[in-house]
């Protein structure tokens, strides 16, 4: 976990890895409380039995979305601003889902600073390479451009 002062301090990682995120498991409860939310039930997502029948994965995965959704939790595991007052999703430049999150999968993030910008009202925001990785996979789950706006 990096810490810094304040965003000031963010700055100095621009165009530096942050550190490698913890792994993740993918529950099926997570991909229904997903599915529930988004209203987004189809068959892939929430029959198990009929994944295991029918789909080419031989079980459930995760929405694609769902995967691109975990990257502000995801990069808050890796760093803190400590006199961040409020931190908000900005939104997404690029978003590829490469390769399929099969239920019980467990994911990862590898992340960079790429950008930052000033905003009104003292913030900035923060543009930030993310790849979600599957683990055991060559392949990752989720790649994205991710916008945030933080404030002091």
């Amino acid at each position: 976990m990096l810490v810094f002062e304040t965003i000031s301090d963010l700055k100095e990682i621009v165009g530096k890895d942050l550190p490698t995120g913890n792994w993740y498991a993918v529950t099926q409860e997570m991909i229904t409380d997903f599915a529930n939310a988004t209203l987004d039930k189809q068959w892939i997502h929430v029959d198990e039995a009929r994944a295991a029948k029918e789909s080419p994965f031989k079980s459930t995965i995760a929405h694609g979305f769902m995967s691109v959704s975990m990257i502000s939790k995801l990069l808050e595991d890796v760093f803190t601003i400590k006199s961040l007052k409020m931190g908000l999703n900005y939104g997404l430049n690029k978003v590829r889902f490469p390769n399929p999150v099969p239920v019980n999968s467990h994911l990862r993030m590898l992340s960079k600073v790429i950008a930052i910008e000033p905003l009104a009202n003292n913030g900035v925001k923060a543009t930030f390479s993310c790849t979600i990785e599957i683990k055991g996979e060559d392949k990752p789950a989720c790649v994205a451009e991710f916008l945030a706006a933080f404030y002091e």
